[in-house]
Formats: structure tokens, sequence, C-alpha cells
């Protein structure tokens, strides 16, 4: 006996790779902000970087995704200068990461993974530290804080200490200091972990607008959504390299499948070779009791699919649903985002 659910594919929205606007960074739209070559970091016998080669553009958001110990925060590290590449180099505006540090730090805004703002100054105080950090001048900079506030939704808590905001605000105020010098590029590393649900759309929107003014940004995340939603294109990494690299719709392309069964409730050691030999099978994985066909349509391969389980005396479960990132992401590496 076997349920069958079907999940619906959604219309495809148009994102659009590069805003047609002005820019308002001073950078030309669609200019080439970052060019990273064959950049490698060793720590001692280990290679955690092996060789990537990508390029960001002005007005562009470029996720860059992976299992833990991927490479990915090393990467970003690397491009911040908080770590001298082993080989080969990354350029921010023309500018080395390895030979104009100093250029390259003005050039950028880094939201780490851990909150980098005190508790014990105000919101206000916080941009203002980073701001003198950065030589923005002085009048700038006090009309620059509450543009900046404005911007991440804590205009209204200026004058409050930041060790009584939730977790949420202070994520919020986190990515503000970063971005009070006007940096042409923005690097994000697991921006919205543990925030609540109003901080992640605040945090997604802010985004767009950096997109919107023509900021080039660098988004790490865990969650395949955020991915979905706000990157123009995906570079996937594994162990240290990017295995693939484009906007979502290419990349699905690339692979041949459209659409994915999950095939849960069958017997243990149930041979499953007529099913692999099934025309329009591009690949078959058994994982922690689930069965996955990946198809180039699933309406092909229900006949014979119910075929092989018409003999099973528990019940089967089947879902049938368009190939998401997350299953790409799965093809791909053979691991679950969050290892």
């Amino acid at each position: 006996m076997a349920n069958l659910k079907v999940v619906p594919r959604p219309s495809p929205v148009p994102i659009p790779i590069l805003q047609k606007e002005p820019s308002r960074t001073g950078v030309e739209a669609g200019s080439v902000v970052v060019r990273v070559q064959d950049l490698r970091k060793r720590y001692g016998a280990i290679e955690a970087v092996k060789g990537l080669s990508f390029e960001i553009h002005a007005g562009e958001v470029f996720g860059l995704l992976g299992p833990n110990g991927a490479g990915k925060t090393t990467t970003i590290s690397v491009l911040a200068t908080q770590l001298r590449p082993s080989g080969g180099d990354a350029t921010i505006l023309g500018c080395s990461v390895r030979a104009n540090v100093a250029q390259v730090r003005r050039a950028i805004g880094v939201v780490p993974q851990d909150i980098a703002v005190y508790p014990m100054l105000t919101a206000a105080e916080n941009v203002r530290f980073f701001g003198r950090m950065y030589d923005v001048e002085k009048v700038e900079l006090e009309r620059r804080i509450d543009e900046i506030l404005a911007l991440v939704g804590l205009d209204g808590r200026r004058d409050d200490q930041v060790r009584t905001f939730s977790g949420g605000m202070r994520r919020r105020l986190n990515l503000a200091v970063s971005l009070v010098h006007r940096p042409k590029l923005v690097l994000l590393d697991e921006p919205t972990v543990g925030v609540d649900p109003h901080s992640r759309e605040h945090i997604f929107q802010i985004v767009r607008r950096l997109r919107d003014a023509g900021t080039a940004v660098l988004y790490t995340t865990h969650y395949m959504e955020e991915a979905e939603r706000l990157c123009d294109r995906l570079g996937i990494m594994d162990e240290g390299r990017i295995i693939a690299m484009g906007t979502l719709e290419v990349l699905l392309a690339d692979l041949g499948c459209a659409e994915i069964i999950e095939v849960r409730g069958l017997p243990v050691g149930m041979s499953l070779d007529s099913l692999q030999r099934t025309p329009g099978v591009c690949r078959l994985e058994q994982q922690e009791g689930v069965t996955r066909l990946f198809v180039t349509s699933a309406a092909h391969v229900l006949a014979p699919l119910h075929d092989a389980i018409a003999g099973c005396r528990e019940r089967v479960f089947v879902e049938i649903a368009p190939l998401s990132l997350e299953t790409l992401f799965l093809q791909l590496t053979g691991k679950e985002l969050r290892d």
C-alpha cells in the first residue's frame, strides 16, 4: 500500500543578477568588485582552501554554501585580510589582499558569525566607535549614525545600552557597524544565526537594499531558503573547493534532473535494480531508511515504481517534489548542509 503526496512546483520568480539602476557606491553597476584567483590557505598539513577562483560584481549577492568544514569562513577571513593566503590572491577593486591590506580594509565591511559590538555602549556609541576606526569624518559620522540605525530599525533604541538588546537586535547592530563607512563589498558570515523571524526579515531587506545600491555582497548561510531568496549566484563548496557555481536555475538545469521522488517504508534489503535501470532515473540513493530517486520526470517513473513496491506488506510513503537547492546540494556533495 502506498500513500502518494505531490508537492506542487512553485512558480519561478525572476531575480535580476545585476541591478540596472545607477550604482550609489561609486562603482559602476556590473563591474567586478572581487576577483579571486587560485586562492589557497593551509594550516600546517591541512589545506582548508584549495585553489578557489570566482568573481563578485557590483550589485550582486553571491552565496557561498557548503557543509561545516568546507572552507567558507576561512575564505571570508582571507578576503577580510584577517588571514594571509598560502597561495594565489584575491583583489578587491584591484587591491590585493596580500599587498594592499589597508586599502582592502577601507573598501569592505565584515559581519562575522560572532557578534562584535560592545554591550556596555549604546547603539549610537557603537556605530560612532566603528566609524572612527574607519576614519569617517566627524560631521559625516554623526549624520551616518542616524542613517544607519534607521536602516537596521534601531533608531528608536539609539541611546540604549546594547546589553538590553535582544539577540536579533544585536545581530542588526552588528550589521550596522560594518556599513558605517559605506563599503563597496560586504562579507556576511551566517548573519541570521539565532535571530527571531522579525530580525531575519529585516536583515533580508537590508541585503536587498545593499544590492539595489550597487554594493557587492558575499553571503554564507546554512539556511537553504535564505540562499534561494537572496542570492543571485551560488558557489557550492566542499572540502576546500568550489564544485559548482552559477544561478540556481543554471545549476538545476546542469544536473539534468527536474524532480525527486522520496520513498519511505521499503523493506530492508529490498532490491531496487529494476528502478535503477528505468529510463529517466538519473540517480538512486538510500540513506537512513529513505530512498531518493532523482528523475527527469516523475510521471515516467511512477508506473515502474508502483510495480516495484506493489508487493510490500507494510505501508509505503511516496513524496514527489521539484528539485530544490537542498536536494541539489545533497546530490552534489552527498552531505546535509549541517553535518
